[in-house]
């Protein structure tokens, strides 16, 4: 699949702007603070209904006006689809997909898919545990829709669970009622964690191959789940939840369960977070990123959009040749200040702030 077309009007630093992709690799070139990495999260927000710069979506409409708006246009295999996204500063965000409102952002998952990878995305292997678990979440509900409704459910659950938590100051007041959402809770986080430990048995050894090709062989990549209960999720889940209700009591939240699950990565054996370097850290976010090209390949039968933002600078001229390789077989838009000497055939798209 492939972005042919972006319109952009108010949305952060344009006012009116239309990109014409190729279906190939496409370059987004200016000096800095021009507009590059807005015009990538347009298409992120496009195909997955949020920003990765902001939960607040309002920040996304240029300051000067009350409204924005984003139009792609995306060919995929065997149709094209338009996805439209309106944004007011009072309203919440509208979507149309071909022309027709939809009602749940969960109805967007899925009509296109994208992987977005910057040198902020270092944060994935360094981190906390929540960058990871919103990694697993984002790529998943992209091909898996029960999966996205399976986690909006969970935090809901979870949500109300917390809030009996908090209200009461007398622990035997809410024992009765805890325990179905302590069932409810348990129950979802077991095919949570099904649907994690799947897709992560799915994205190692892509990983490791990638990583294998970027880093020459040198180093290995090993990602493994982990779990906060090893086997029969919901039982033993269930069964700590009751058993440890006062430490939950007196904490005001619920300490277990998969919002608290994790990704260990090693290289090498060793843990990556904890001993890696910053250019070990950032080959491992970058293999990991390229993985789920191979993934959604898998799922869907074709590669998604590949967003990459300012990731040149971070890599050697080796390794720039090799990305470049690696990623021919996908459409890929990838933001930089100069056009080095390794890009070639490419839909080269000079960005300036004055032609916004």
């Amino acid at each position: 699949m492939y972005i042919k077309k972006l319109i952009l009007k108010d949305f952060r630093s344009y006012k009116n702007k239309e990109f014409l992709f190729s279906d190939g690799l496409n370059i987004l070139v200016g000096k800095n603070a021009q507009g590059k990495t807005n015009a990538l999260e347009a298409i992120f927000f496009a195909i997955i209904g949020k920003s990765f710069k902001t939960s607040k979506e309002k920040e996304v409409i240029n300051l000067q006006s009350e409204h924005g708006y984003i139009r792609a246009e995306i060919a995929k295999r065997f149709r094209e689809v338009e996805i439209e996204l309106f944004f007011d500063k009072i309203h919440k965000k509208t979507i149309k997909i071909d022309g027709i409102s939809i009602k749940k952002i969960g109805e967007l998952m899925g009509c296109a898919n994208a992987v977005f990878f910057s040198p902020d995305e270092l944060k994935l292997v360094k981190e906390s545990p929540e960058e990871r678990r919103r990694f697993m979440n984002i790529d998943i509900s992209q091909t898996n829709k029960r999966y996205f409704y399976l986690i909006g459910r969970y935090e809901k659950v979870l949500a109300n669970r917390n809030k009996l938590l908090k209200s009461s100051n007398d622990i035997n007041v809410i024992k009765d009622t805890i325990e179905i959402w302590d069932r409810a809770l348990s129950e979802l986080a077991e095919k949570i964690a099904t649907e994690r430990k799947i897709f992560i048995e799915e994205l190692s050894p892509f990983a490791k191959l990638a990583h294998q090709y970027i880093s020459s062989g040198k180093e290995e990549i090993e990602i493994v789940y982990k779990s906060s209960f090893d086997s029969d999720y919901a039982k033993n889940m269930f069964k700590y939840l009751q058993k440890n209700l006062e430490k939950d009591f007196k904490l005001g939240y619920t300490s277990v369960g998969v919002h608290r699950d994790d990704l260990d990565i090693y290289l090498n054996g060793i843990e990556v977070k904890d001993y890696g370097s910053q250019g070990q850290q950032r080959t491992v976010a970058l293999s990991m990123k390229l993985a789920e090209l191979e993934i959604i390949k898998n799922r869907i039968g074709e590669y998604p959009i590949l967003l990459l933002d300012d990731v040149f600078s971070e890599l050697d001229q080796d390794r720039r040749k090799k990305l470049l390789k690696f990623t021919s077989k996908t459409q890929t838009i990838i933001t930089c200040t100069d056009l080095s000497e390794e890009i070639k055939n490419a839909n080269i798209i000079s960005i300036k702030k004055d032609d916004h």
